[in-house]
């Protein structure tokens, strides 16, 4: 009776092995099939990210399906090899009637702004993976809406150039000049404090929700724009003004103007927020401001026209395009003195940088070319043709991408990997 009795329990248990055996192996498979789902809907991203034109194809500037949903996330980490290391390649071009680009920005989560001036009178913003345009912001406004109940009416901008908070959080971008009722002298190129050209504004526009939020006074002919590292300071320069503006950020109100002289340009802040250095474009020189005593000294003699400043990541070196005689010059910050010189092409405009600091990339406006330079000895080690009147430029470091806007109507995306 006793060995029935086993045999049963035996037999039970036996079956109930089966069981959990067989339950292993079903979870086992329901694992499987959800990893696979994952690789096949990455790869799928991956796909779409890339384009659906190949490398060097012409891609139409139209709007995305999104809407202006969350950008492409992305790391801004540096990884890899060093940038100097790397090959540039066209990827695609955006060409459109709709678009005569000033500059270009990167967000640095994803999205790239197109200012493009008086000509359009927009900012398109664009999917750094997709190249899809995902927003059209116009420059039209009603001053009275943003605190100016003074300013009836609305009146139109003409956006010129941008920069980003270091949080990603919001883009600042300049507008050259004012139009419709009461602006009546309009920015230009050659002008002076005593030429009466009305003042300007700088619009705020959020990255969640790409909607012009704040709207900021600064001086006349506002061009190019810095916000210090710290975060407290916004950074403006006015060409026809010859001041710096100084906004507090956190109250979005002009503070000072700080007076520079003809026809301040570039501006680059140092990792501290001590100081900021301003490319002089009608002289030879570039002026550092103390951004605590608001005092000015000159790095003499960098070169004619001086335009871009770009800082590296230590901020020991500084880095200028002198537009009047074609060569980018390398200072060394702390004896205030140019170490170095590379001729690029002609009228080298904009620059931007690799993230790891060891690459330029800059546009000859004059010469139709962007070109590579090695920072460690000055040295051009790529150069790529672009389409005509090349002039804004931008690094996107998710993608690790640089994008040229030319001012003939397109932007042209280049990996560099």
């Amino acid at each position: 009776m006793a060995s029935r009795t086993d045999r049963r329990m035996r037999r039970r248990r036996a079956r109930l092995h089966r069981r959990r055996r067989l339950f292993a192996l079903v979870i086992a498979l329901l694992l499987v099939v959800a990893i696979a789902a994952v690789v096949v809907a990455v790869t799928r991203g991956g796909d779409k990210s890339a384009g659906s034109a190949s490398a060097g194809d012409t891609v139409a500037a139209t709007p995305s399906t999104a809407g202006s949903s969350a950008p492409s996330p992305g790391p801004a980490a540096w990884t890899g090899p060093p940038s100097d290391k790397l090959k540039l390649r066209l990827r695609d071009t955006i060409v459109s009637n709709d678009i005569s680009p000033k500059s270009v920005v990167s967000s640095g989560t994803g999205y790239v702004f197109a200012q493009n001036m008086m000509y359009r009178h927009t900012i398109t913003v664009y999917d750094t993976r997709t190249l899809q345009l995902v927003e059209t912001i116009s420059d039209r406004i009603k001053l009275s809406d943003y605190g100016y109940k003074k300013k009836a009416g609305s009146v139109q901008g003409s956006p010129v150039e941008a920069a980003e908070t270091p949080d990603h959080r919001f883009m600042y971008v300049s507008q050259y000049s004012m139009y419709g009722d009461g602006f009546y002298h309009q920015g230009a190129d050659a002008c002076s404090p005593s030429s009466g050209i009305d003042d300007s504004y700088v619009y705020r526009v959020p990255i969640d929700t790409l909607k012009i939020d704040k709207v900021i006074k600064v001086g006349a002919v506002p061009k190019f724009l810095a916000v210090t590292p710290n975060q407290e300071y916004l950074l403006v320069s006015n060409w026809c003004s010859y001041t710096l503006s100084v906004v507090d950020v956190h109250t979005s109100k002009e503070l000072r103007q700080v007076y520079i002289g003809p026809y301040p340009r570039g501006i680059a802040v140092d990792p501290d927020s001590r100081y900021a250095y301003i490319a002089v474009m009608g002289t030879y020189d570039i002026a550092r401001v103390d951004l605590q005593d608001w005092g000015v000294s000159w790095i003499r003699g960098v070169g004619a026209g001086p335009r871009h400043v770009i800082m590296s990541p230590n901020g020991k070196k500084l880095y200028a395009t002198l537009n009047s005689e074609g060569n980018i010059a390398k200072i060394d910050v702390a004896e205030m003195r140019v170490v170095d010189k590379v001729s690029t092409g002609s009228e080298p405009r904009s620059m931007a940088m690799a993230p790891d600091g060891k690459s330029l990339y800059v546009v000859n406006y004059g010469s139709n070319t962007m070109s590579k330079v090695r920072t460690s000895d000055m040295k051009v080690i790529q150069v790529m043709n672009t389409n005509a009147a090349p002039i804004g430029i931008t690094y996107d470091a998710p993608t690790k991408s640089v994008w040229v806007c030319c001012y003939s109507g397109s932007i042209m995306v280049f990996d560099d990997r």
